[in-house]
């Protein structure tokens, strides 16, 4: 009798463990990866943050690692160059995401509207400029950038723009990473746009609902989604923003070593050689991404669950 009774339950629990163990089979890689190429470097970086190198003697003698604490985030934090980094991101933010977002949904609604024509040459037309190599872009903007041999700034200069175009770069940093980015969050939105059903559009046509009409009160708010993640994504790529000011690091005086945060950590690893400020700088960095993001996330999902509440 008891062996009748425990061969099926055996059975059973063989069966759940073939299904978990499937799933736990195929993302095994997933969790390797992710742990060697975020969870350790995470770690080895506080590691880092927690030490100072020192010399002995009067530095001709060798170095030693001291532990320093918070040493580190007290220097980071009471440093005027890194708190500027983050009014500089501030500033950045404000004007680049309205810019970067609206038009990449603006173009997406025009090639969504029932007069676009060759919609698949204007996708790749846009998305082009995130697929050119980021080497290749940094040149083209380096020459477009350089005074004296750009025909950009010369042909400002002959149009009567007087004193130093460069000498406040945030339009230069801005143009430079809309210029990256719109295409790339245009598919994003175009696609979102694709789903929403046809049927709703043409009830709204119906209605007599406009093209603008229908824009605003009926696509729009079903992408709301695809927007908030855009915005989400957007908000954290800005605070690791480097590759923009340090293509004018150099070309424009307004662009110090310490204009962003990532810029700082850089200048601290590989110019000063002071590994622990520079861990210290990213781990605050990587701190203020991480509630940021869960702000923004936060207000997001309390916002549909009004209207989700106002529907009912």
């Amino acid at each position: 009798m008891t062996s009748h009774t425990t061969t099926p339950s055996r059975a059973a629990t063989e069966r759940r463990r073939g299904r978990s163990g499937a799933p736990a089979l195929l993302l095994a890689p997933f969790f390797v990866l992710f742990t060697g190429c975020t969870l350790i470097p995470i770690g080895y970086a506080i590691y880092l943050s927690l030490f100072s190198e020192r010399r002995s003697g009067l530095g001709f003698g060798g170095s030693e690692n001291v532990f320093t604490g918070i040493g580190n985030y007290t220097r980071a934090l009471t440093d005027h160059a890194f708190l500027d980094g983050f009014a500089n991101i501030a500033q950045y933010c404000l004007v680049y995401i309205p810019v970067m977002v609206g038009f990449s949904l603006l173009l997406a609604l025009l090639l969504d509207s029932t007069l676009a024509r060759a919609r698949r040459f204007f996708q790749l037309a846009l998305f082009m400029p995130h697929a050119v190599p980021g080497i290749i872009a940094a040149l083209i903007w380096m020459y477009l950038y350089t005074p004296g041999i750009s025909p950009v700034i010369d042909a400002l200069n002959a149009a009567g723009a007087e004193g130093d175009i460069l000498g406040h770069p945030l339009a230069a940093v801005v143009n430079i990473a809309a210029w990256e980015w719109t295409g790339y969050n245009m598919v994003i939105f175009y696609a979102a746009l694709q789903a929403i059903p046809r049927e709703v559009l043409e009830a709204a046509v119906v209605d007599g609902a406009g093209p603008l009409r229908t824009a605003f009160s009926v696509k729009i708010p079903l992408i709301r989604a695809s927007l908030t993640m855009v915005g989400l994504f957007t908000v954290i790529g800005s605070l690791q923003l480097f590759t923009e000011p340090m293509i004018l690091h150099g070309t424009s005086p307004g662009v110090t070593s310490a204009w962003t945060p990532n810029m700082y950590a850089y200048t601290a690893a590989f110019e000063r050689g002071d590994y622990g400020l520079a861990a210290a700088s990213s781990v605050l960095l990587a701190v203020a991404a991480a509630a940021l993001s869960l702000i923004v996330t936060r207000i997001s999902r309390s916002r549909s669950d009004r209207r989700t509440e106002a529907t009912r």
